[in-house]
């Protein structure tokens, strides 16, 4: 398929600049839902992208995701006269903000306690069975002695 090159480079620098893309496999929709291309052509665009191995694609529920590898980051980097300075959105590390010494995220000491609610009045109750109960199941169902 014949696409120009004004629409290949707005294809591959929103791939670039996000590192996935997104498409509807609906070839005969106007255009792109992100972009101002028509879909078939965003559609073959990663296809020949996909057969160099430069995208791995992924369908489901009637949608391609598209995801650049890091040889599709070289070329698109080399294709778009990019630095190497550079990189992709999905190739960012995330900044954290840093935690103040000595504080543990769930708060407490780390120990963990489930929520007690009426549980201890349950157990509590007369006639409960004291902690040196132990049950005999002998005779009963399928590891019955037989006679």
């Amino acid at each position: 398929m014949i696409i120009t090159k004004e629409n290949r480079r707005v294809i591959y620098e929103n791939l670039f600049k996000e590192g996935v893309l997104v498409a509807k496999k609906d070839y005969n929709a106007p255009k792109h839902e992100e972009l101002d291309i028509p879909n078939l052509q965003v559609i073959k665009a990663m296809q020949s992208l996909t057969s160099k191995g430069l995208v791995k694609t992924q369908f489901s529920w009637q949608w391609y995701y598209y995801i650049l590898t890091p040889e599709g980051v070289e070329y698109l980097r080399e294709w778009l006269h990019l630095p190497a300075e550079i990189v992709p959105a999905t190739h960012k590390r995330a900044v954290r903000a840093p935690r103040p010494a000595g504080v543990r995220p769930g708060g407490g000491d780390g120990a963990y306690r489930a929520p007690r609610g009426d549980r201890d009045e349950y157990r509590k109750k007369e006639g409960a069975p004291s902690g040196e109960f132990r049950p005999q199941f002998a005779g009963v169902g399928r590891g019955a002695p037989r006679e």
